[in-house]
């Protein structure tokens, strides 16, 4: 897929919710990457548009975070508009208040929710009673916003995503879950090596093929790390022990020992690989020093881009 198939095309996404990457097509996942370039570019000039000067974002935190909330916060003052950090202890929320009732309340103050929690079923229940457009910033079962910065990152570095291979190291979580998808909807391949017991949720993998098909990519599960870093344009790591899992952690490092992206791993990858994170990191676990501070790294131009792709993103929902 390349940039000249939808950059002259609008898509009319106000007032869409953002949950998963399966509710948007794959132009309109093109169209959010090409508008995310431009506004990227305009920043870098110095140029904010203030394209959503009196818009408020309303952002609940079930879950910590530095790049989701430092990303949201500025991205929406930089296009003019106003963030407002809503802690779930300092709601009514955590005091019994239905997710319904927040969902029609906050409906009456605010132009969008962006909201990081746990149970997915959660955002779907605020989507559902919302009248404003509500944005998934984490679940246990997606993190589409990281996806996107995934996507612009790759596509920055290799200028297409045709004949590209994605390889995803380690356990198959929720940033495993968005990654595939949105390979998937971008048409290239991608391998997910991790240890039985912690492969993504099967539904999941299967959606993905049905996409990966319709766009002639491919979407392999495997247990061999080497296996799916071979020619690989790309290797993500993740964390082993993600918030919530920490009575896990002396088992799953056990698990996972032989999953960590080091030098011989990427030996089988090719020789202009990008290594991409979603952050935090921990050195000497997934993935040791020399390669997330090597030369093929760009977590951290990667983490810029959450701000760029959710920039696009607020700016297309809200009109």
């Amino acid at each position: 897929m390349n940039a000249l198939s939808v950059a002259s095309s609008t898509f009319n996404l106000k007032g869409k919710d953002f949950l998963t990457l399966l509710d948007f097509s794959s132009d309109e996942i093109f169209y959010l990457l090409n508008q995310a370039v431009k506004l990227k570019e305009a920043h870098l000039s110095g140029k904010n548009p203030k394209s959503l000067e009196g818009k408020t974002l309303g952002m609940i935190f079930e879950k910590s975070s530095t790049r989701t909330r430092v990303s949201f916060e500025a991205g929406m003052l930089q296009l003019g508009g106003h963030p407002l950090f809503l802690s779930s202890k300092d709601l009514q929320l955590g005091r019994g208040e239905t997710i319904a009732d927040t969902a029609k309340v906050l409906s009456q103050f605010i132009d969008c929710i962006m909201i990081r929690t746990f149970e997915h079923e959660k955002v779907e229940e605020l989507a559902k009673h919302a009248s404003i457009p509500v944005i998934n910033g984490l679940t246990d079962d997606f993190h589409p916003c990281q996806a996107l910065a995934d996507l612009l990152t790759i596509y920055e570095h290799k200028q297409s995503f045709s004949n590209l291979k994605v390889a995803y190291i380690g356990d198959g979580n929720n940033v495993a879950h968005s990654l595939m998808i949105g390979c998937a909807k971008m048409g290239v391949d991608f391998a997910l090596a991790c240890p039985d017991g912690y492969k993504p949720k099967s539904w999941i993998v299967e959606k993905a093929q049905e996409i990966a098909k319709e766009m002639q990519s491919s979407i392999v599960i495997t247990d061999n790390p080497i296996q799916a870093a071979k020619d690989a344009d790309a290797l993500y790591g993740d964390v082993w022990t993600s918030m919530g899992q920490e009575e896990e952690s002396k088992a799953r490092l056990e698990t996972f020992a032989s999953y960590q992206i080091n030098k011989e791993l990427v030996s089988y990858a090719k020789d202009d690989y990008l290594f991409l994170h979603c952050l935090p990191a921990h050195r000497g676990e997934e993935v040791t020093a020399e390669i997330i501070d090597g030369p093929n790294s760009v977590v951290f131009q990667q983490a810029g881009n959450r701000m760029h792709v959710q920039k696009a993103l607020l700016q297309a929902i809200l009109g």
